[in-house]
């Protein structure tokens, strides 16, 4: 109802209460209450002035950016903000934004649309349709495809019945009022992190009509980080009142996010799965960080998670293990079977990504949703310096021999604030994403550390200093996240040092060898950073607005 129409009602509402106290002459001698229809009705009028006034408006946390998309996809929060005096986004309702998965969509009212440089024929018929297709597989047009791929495999019968449905090959599901019985779970004799023989009949499903064929017709990419299929292929159709304390011996209201993950001490590796979390979220239109967030990991093993503290930016509790639920039978309200991180054609591994396109507008928002989650602030730019951040390695391969001579010659340039970083579990990883953060040129060998670009500003340029032969995959995440890529461009200039054979080919390998590099040709490069970082127009605006604020 729109508040024009609460307004109405509540009016009619009070003009019927009228017409009964004149009739039956209300009076009263209590002093402050008022003694005749007339006070009343003024008292009546005021309240419904502060009611309105005081419509609860419960705050999503969001990066300032993103509240006119949110308010388009929420309604009833932007009139709760509207009817609620101390609601500080007024300014953000009623624009029309809208991500680009929303129908009737158009580009210009977007975060931003895929710029691409090039052309490619083999993958469109004009560049225009080549960015249409990097929006289709590297933006918010993955969250639309994948929005408009939900199928129905379970149906209530009524509404308190249960539900099931995903997208093709079970790769994300949404479980309405579900079942889910570990008594076979046995977590603490496995070592398999994904099984999936465990549920016997009876032991996984909900109160609600199954297409059971349609359901086992999803099985083509059934494999343990690719697909929900191995577990949900048994859901049955269950003559139970779910959730009841007869069938449950835990009952979850709070929305819950199950996930399988990837490896938690590889970067690269563990932002596939924050990644896919985040478009979870979109596809269910849920931002909120009241939810629980569960690791589907059957084994008894732990986990070593070196990127934890992120966690802070989905939920507000722990992550709660599977394990923990292992011989109970466990009634989920509403639970989400998330996106996984090694799918086919997936998002950001094994993407098959548009070559010379770049700035995806869901990366971005991705960065900006964990920053702002995290509490980091940009604190530049530097007047009148670039800041640059130097990724130093102690691992057994891909030192910079170096390293030394390359800093000494970085801080002779008279433009540059040079910064040398060591991450490593010594250093909070939110303290490790402020420097990340405040970095307009981050610069490091091949390695799962390059992840950081994911969150440097806009205006930023990872260096990767050598790509050891593997030159698409932190050009990619650079083109992902819209910020500049630059790495060495002349192998006749750097030199190999302590090589060894690669442990599975037996032969040498440019990933297994540390390098030195010819300190002329490394400022010539960087001064290209440089000269990107000096002239990108957030950048300018940035420093103008601190020139202003001084």
């Amino acid at each position: 109802m729109t508040t024009m129409g609460m307004r109405r009602t509540l009016l009619l509402h009070l003009f019927i209460n009228v017409i009964v106290l004149v009739s039956s002459g209300v009076d009263t001698n209590v002093d402050g209450i008022p003694h005749t229809s007339q006070d009343i009705l003024k008292q009546q009028l005021d309240n419904s002035v502060n009611i309105k006034n005081d419509l609860k408006f419960i705050e999503p946390n969001l990066h300032p950016e993103h509240y006119p998309y949110y308010f388009t996809n929420h309604p009833a929060d932007a009139q709760a903000c509207q009817g609620n005096v101390s609601c500080p986004h007024k300014d953000t309702l009623n624009t029309g934004k809208c991500w680009g998965y929303e129908a009737d969509c158009t580009n210009d009212r977007m975060p931003a649309y895929p710029v691409c440089d090039r052309f490619h024929e083999a993958w469109a018929k004009s560049i225009e349709k080549q960015a249409d297709k990097f929006f289709e597989i590297a933006d918010f047009g993955y969250v639309r495809e994948m929005r408009r791929g939900m199928q129905t495999f379970c149906t209530p019968q009524n509404q308190y019945g249960s539900s099931l449905e995903c997208t093709e090959f079970l790769r994300h599901c949404r479980a309405h009022n579900v079942l889910l019985d570990f008594s076979n779970l046995n977590s603490a004799n496995s070592r398999e992190r994904f099984r999936s023989d465990f549920f016997k009949p009876g032991q996984l499903g909900g109160n609600c009509q199954l297409d059971k064929e349609k359901l086992l017709a999803e099985s083509a990419h059934r494999s343990e980080l690719q697909s929900w299929y191995g577990e949900l292929h048994v859901y049955e159709s269950l003559d139970l009142q779910i959730p009841h304390p007869q069938n449950c011996d835990i009952i979850i209201h709070k929305p819950t996010y199950l996930i399988k993950l990837d490896a938690g001490i590889n970067m690269y590796h563990h932002f596939c799965d924050f990644v896919n979390i985040y478009i979870s979220q979109h596809i269910n239109n849920s931002f909120s960080s009241d939810v629980n967030i569960v690791m589907w990991d059957t084994s008894g093993l732990s986990y070593g998670d070196y990127f934890k503290a992120t966690w802070q930016a989905f939920t507000d509790y722990p992550i709660i293990s599977l394990k923990t639920w292992d011989g109970k039978k466990v009634c989920i309200k509403e639970a989400v079977f998330t996106l996984l991180p090694r799918m086919q054609r997936g998002f950001f591994y094994n993407m098959p990504l548009v070559p010379d396109c770049h700035n995806s507008g869901l990366m971005r928002a991705f960065s900006q949703h964990v920053i702002h989650r995290l509490g980091i602030k940009q604190d530049g730019p530097t007047k009148g310096k670039v800041r640059v951040t130097l990724l130093s390695r102690n691992t057994k391969h891909r030192n910079i021999v170096n390293q030394d001579e390359l800093v000494a010659a970085m801080r002779k340039e008279k433009d540059v604030i040079v910064n040398v970083v060591a991450y490593n579990r010594d250093i909070h990883f939110v303290e490790q994403l402020k420097n990340t953060h405040n970095s307009d040129i981050f610069i490091g060998m091949h390695g799962a550390g390059l992840t950081h670009l994911l969150f440097q500003p806009d205006w930023g340029v990872i260096f990767e200093l050598y790509n050891t032969e593997d030159p698409r995959c932190y050009k990619d995440l650079a083109s992902l996240r819209g910020i500049k890529y630059i790495t060495w461009e002349r192998t006749s200039k750097l030199a190999r040092h302590n090589e060894v054979n690669h442990p599975s080919l037996n032969k040498p390998h440019a990933k297994f060898a540390d390098y030195s590099f010819e300190v002329k040709e490394f400022i010539r490069i960087l001064k290209k950073g440089i000269y990107h970082v000096k002239n990108h127009p957030k950048f300018k605006e940035m420093r103008r607005q601190i020139k202003d604020e001084l």
